[in-house]
């Protein structure tokens, strides 16, 4: 503490982030400042401090910190850095969801409808998100049956296509096949949005009409899927929120805490319509229940798109977000703090949602901490390791008698699986099924980007776990000598009796099998297993399928390309029907029958 308390003299009086370090230099924390000077301090005072903080405190070793201009510079810094670093004690909303949209790109001549899970600045359409309160392959369903706009992505060009089975059932009105023209599609489309802009009253006009006069045609079916569409549509009227104005699109937001754990409840309204909610819990050590509520909202709309309003509690930092949406994000996003009105009754709303949710994780979130933390803190204790593992990574080899040689690398940190970091490899200079080889070749282009300056996209581990027993281990440790690595943990774990060799003692460890930190030793190696075995499947399936598809004259890399695409492997196409077959990028009805033919005969 003593490089702690020299540093405390030497903060600057301007706005920045800093960063938390423990014991073994892992980021623990990180926290922006209005100024660093005053808000580092307060950590190390001894005024009274909420229990999440005092933890966090506990574990602080040393503090860096950087300058910024202004302080939406330091929130957007912080919120990269906890990207980055993922540290312990910062909000991280590991339990969040990318919920669909409906995207339409109108700067395409004839656009498609489809639904996408990734928002992107590109000028296009997004309607959403969709969170369980409207499905959202309804309502594309219904864009389809009411104005045949087209849902599939085929190219329109110069040339026209055969026409698929949607235009002749009158759901697509063909545009890659030139039958309509493009002022006719624009109307089309128009009617659409206005439709996904939560305008129902003239689809269901239609619908009805549909649904009537397939019924006098006796068509009975059809007449069924209208009904059951219109049923949709009044449903979601009944979700409209009648004292609030159609026009406004809000997120409503709260925050509970018990002083340890904290929840957020998240409501979401388009149009006046409540379209559903989530709630995420958090683990954090913010100060103060503003600071955790901005760190929440700058968090989640770096994946989700912005609402024209936000509601929020009289606390929220609200002229501070709102220049954040402006300054980091391009958007005007009014922040309301609601305090009388339907708005405040749609914020107490949250606020219990956000209370329930919290008194029904606690004990998740205190399952969870033993599976994860407690189980590293666990695990360096009961195996003498030389540093909390924080950073742990697990290999595994997969392949079928040498051929398509794989691995996997699976990264775990506090115990959690961090997939964002997994890595794939296909081993380069190994002949024939040599695990140790692969193994070896896996792990030495892994370990020479320490120190470079791949490190940064690629950190030291603090613990390599290898799925094996005591050969496995000696073998892996022969690299880290030839490679001079000494401040890197190693262990392996036996499947057959589930125990664990160090390099430390000859004998295995034998940890009670209920144990949390065996069960997370176990969840990492299954995980590597899974990873690897996957890739490999995927691998060998493309490669099976280039091979065969090699032998049929007039599939050429192309139409092999776009079969493997359709179909993705052998038994798909030799299920599919030759009119099937034939829908495929550049597969006409004769190519369709002699790849049917030359299947059927060879294989």
């Amino acid at each position: 503490m003593d490089v702690v308390k020299e540093k405390l003299k030497m903060l600057p009086e301007n706005p920045g982030v800093y960063i938390m370090l423990d014991n073994y230099g892992n980021v623990i924390y990180v926290g922006k400042a209005r100024v660093l000077k005053n808000r580092v301090r307060q950590y190390f005072q001894n005024s009274p401090k909420p229990e999440k903080v005092m933890r966090m405190v506990e574990n602080v070793a040393d503090f860096n910190y950087i300058i910024t201009a202004t302080e939406i510079d330091a929130l957007a810094l912080e919120n990269n850095l906890i990207k980055k670093y993922k540290p312990k004690y910062n909000i991280l909303l590991k339990d969040d969801k990318t919920y669909p949209y409906i995207k339409v790109d109108l700067r395409e001549k004839y656009p498609n409808f489809y639904v996408t899970r990734k928002i992107k600045k590109d000028g296009c359409k997004y309607f959403g998100p969709f969170m369980g309160g409207i499905n959202y392959k309804d309502i594309l369903e219904t864009c389809q049956l009411l104005f045949c706009v087209r849902l599939c992505r085929t190219p329109v060009t110069a040339t026209p296509k055969r026409e698929c089975l949607n235009y002749h059932i009158q759901k697509c009105c063909a545009p890659c096949a030139h039958k309509i023209s493009e002022e006719e599609y624009a109307k089309r489309v128009r009617q659409a949005l206005n439709f996904l802009d939560g305008n129902y009253s003239k689809a269901s006009e239609i619908l009805n009409e549909k649904m009537l006069n397939a019924a006098e045609n006796e068509a009975f079916e059809l007449a069924i899927d209208y009904k059951n569409k219109l049923s949709m549509l009044s449903k979601l009227e009944a979700k409209r929120i009648t004292s609030i104005n159609k026009a406004i699109d809000a997120d409503i937001i709260a925050y509970a805490t018990n002083g340890l754990y904290s929840a957020v409840n998240l409501l979401v309204t388009r149009k006046g319509i409540m379209q559903g909610g989530a709630s995420f819990s958090l683990d954090d050590a913010h100060g103060t229940d503003a600071e955790a509520l901005t760190s929440f909202i700058t968090q989640y709309y770096s994946k989700h798109e912005p609402p024209v309003e936000i509601i929020a509690e009289e606390y929220c930092e609200k002229e501070f977000l709102e220049r954040f949406f402006k300054e980091k994000l391009g958007k005007s996003v009014v922040v309301t703090l609601a305090k009388q009105g339907t708005k405040a009754r749609l914020l107490d709303m949250a606020k219990e949602n956000a209370k329930d949710y919290l008194n029904k994780s606690v004990e998740r979130i205190r399952h969870k901490d033993d599976m994860t933390v407690n189980a590293c803190l666990r695990l360096k204790e009961q195996l003498s390791l030389g540093r909390y593992p924080r950073r742990a990574e697990c290999y595994d080899i997969s392949n079928v008698s040498g051929v398509d040689k794989v691995a996997s690398m699976v990264v775990f940190i506090d115990g959690e699986a961090d997939k964002t970091s997994y890595r794939r490899f296909r081993i380069k200079t190994v002949e024939g099924a040599d695990d140790f080889a692969s193994l070896k070749e896996v792990l030495l282009r892994r370990l020479s980007k320490l120190g470079g300056e791949e490190e940064e996209r690629f950190p030291k581990p603090d613990l390599i776990v290898i799925d094996g027993g005591k050969g496995q281990l000696s073998a892996v440790k022969q690299i880290f000598d030839g490679l001079g690595i000494t401040d890197i943990d190693l262990i392996s774990i036996a499947k057959q009796d589930e125990e664990i060799f160090t390099v430390g003692s000859s004998e295995p460890v034998k940890i009670p099998r209920t144990d949390y930190s065996l069960k997370m030793v176990q969840r990492i190696r299954d995980e590597a297993h899974r990873f690897a075995v996957t890739y490999f499947r995927n691998l060998h399936t493309k490669n099976s399928l280039k091979s065969v598809l090699d032998g049929i004259e007039g599939v050429g890399k192309q139409k092999r390309v776009a079969l493997m695409n359709r179909f993705s492997n052998i038994g798909k196409i030799m299920d599919a029907t030759e009119e099937e077959i034939a829908k495929t990028e550049g597969i006409g009805a004769n190519l369709a029958h002699r790849i049917k033919t030359y299947l059927n005969e060879n294989l």
